[in-house]
């Protein structure tokens, strides 16, 4: 029970941060944000998916991965290609030349559904594909670099032509994908209205209630031996090389629970946006996913949700007040937390916060154990001894001293 307790929930401090989070996600947020906002907070963590991912295989496994945006693509297109055939029936597309396929086809004089659509009419196969499909291609990535020991900064210029070839890719085969628009108008999810508050709020919840399952399966592998083997890969993998483990397949299986952990992000923000489009699969949303986890601290699970809210909120505060200069103010943000906070909220969590915690548990400690100081007493007056004279004894008389 102790050691369950240890890796799931990270001891006390790991709960009492859960909480914390729990509170904010699940009560504050859905209390006091308007439907619209609150639909915006889901949005903004499905990409703290791929934030918490990127901890994983980033913070602890060392493998900066600039390419995270094609996994959270794939998730999102193969939920799209699900609900997109939901609302492409015979009766809602009649007055299309080829009824019964998707819109974007029947545009660019594609007469029957292609092969690759239609196991998608299956909601438990989409569902498949979105954990399984991202993942085989991470499997692939990685074999092919981790196994040829390619890494470091090499590693990263290959995931981010790697999002390049794809998003091109998408937009070049616009009769399968929908183009740069991508796959849109997606209204019903098994005849359910996704379009509706009450689905929005549904769907808010059950995103957060994924995320949390996530941050705790990966809570469970950095407290398990693999977490260790992760840091001392991260530091010293040659040293773990010789000691004989297979350096390689750990850094696949890190890879690979990043890449699902992206995939399930994009299914979502698929479901709770209502389109997907190349425009989250190319090279500068994986930088932003980057930056999410940085600025949250690449080190801590919980802080890269913290990031990805803090971001997102900037830019959209910015966007709103500052049109014309938002931009900069994101910009400086940015260059403000890589020099002063290089570990992120979470770093200076531990270096202020825990310190001003720690004081005033300590003030709170002495202030109720000090002993309260006694009533002051009225002294009691006394005659001052009779000054002893030389050659006399005090009370004797001067008879007597004759």
């Amino acid at each position: 029970m102790n050691a369950a307790y240890e890796k799931l929930l990270g001891g006390r401090s790991g709960a009492v941060g859960l909480l914390v989070m729990a509170a904010l996600l699940l009560v504050v947020f859905p209390l006091t944000l308007d439907m619209f906002r609150l639909n915006l907070v889901g949005k903004y963590l499905s990409y703290a998916f791929v934030a918490v991912g990127l901890v994983l295989c980033w913070g602890y496994g060392g493998i900066l991965s600039l390419g995270q945006g094609v996994f959270f693509g794939l998730g999102g297109y193969c939920m799209a290609m699900f609900l997109k055939l939901e609302a492409s029936d015979p009766i809602s597309t009649k007055i299309q030349s080829t009824p019964g396929i998707p819109d974007f086809m029947d545009w660019n004089q594609i007469t029957a559904l292609p092969a690759m659509w239609e196991p998608f009419h299956s909601f438990a196969f989409t569902v498949l594909a979105v954990l399984v499909v991202p993942t085989l291609l991470a499997m692939l990535i990685g074999l092919a670099m981790f196994k040829r020991r390619v890494g470091d900064v090499y590693f990263s210029i290959v995931t981010q032509a790697i999002a390049a070839i794809l998003s091109i890719l998408i937009i070049g085969q616009q009769g399968l994908t929908g183009g740069v628009n991508g796959i849109t108008d997606l209204k019903t999810l098994m005849g359910w209205d996704i379009r509706t508050d009450h689905a929005k709020l549904v769907l808010y919840f059950v995103n957060a209630a994924l995320l949390f399952g996530c941050i705790l399966f990966g809570r469970y592998v950095l407290g398990s031996k693999l977490g260790r083997l992760l840091v001392a890969m991260r530091d010293k993998e040659e040293r773990v090389r010789f000691s004989g483990y297979d350096v390689a397949s750990f850094k696949v299986f890190v890879y690979c629970v990043a890449a699902m952990f992206s995939a399930i992000g994009g299914a979502m923000f698929t479901l709770q946006v209502g389109f997907m489009s190349p425009s989250f699969v190319g090279i500068v949303p994986s930088i932003e996913m980057v930056i999410f986890a940085a600025v949250g601290g690449r080190m801590s699970l919980l802080g890269a949700v913290y990031g990805t809210l803090l971001v997102n909120f900037g830019k959209t505060y910015f966007s709103e007040t500052f049109p014309e200069l938002w931009l900069f103010l994101m910009g400086g943000l940015f260059i403000a937390v890589v020099m002063y906070f290089p570990n992120g909220l979470a770093g200076l969590w531990q270096t202020q916060g825990k310190r001003l915690m720690d004081k005033l548990r300590g003030a709170t400690k002495t202030s109720a154990t000090a002993t309260p100081p006694e009533p002051a007493r009225t002294p009691v007056r006394t005659s001052p001894p009779e000054p002893k004279r030389e050659g006399i004894e005090p009370g004797a008389t001067l008879e007597a001293s004759k």
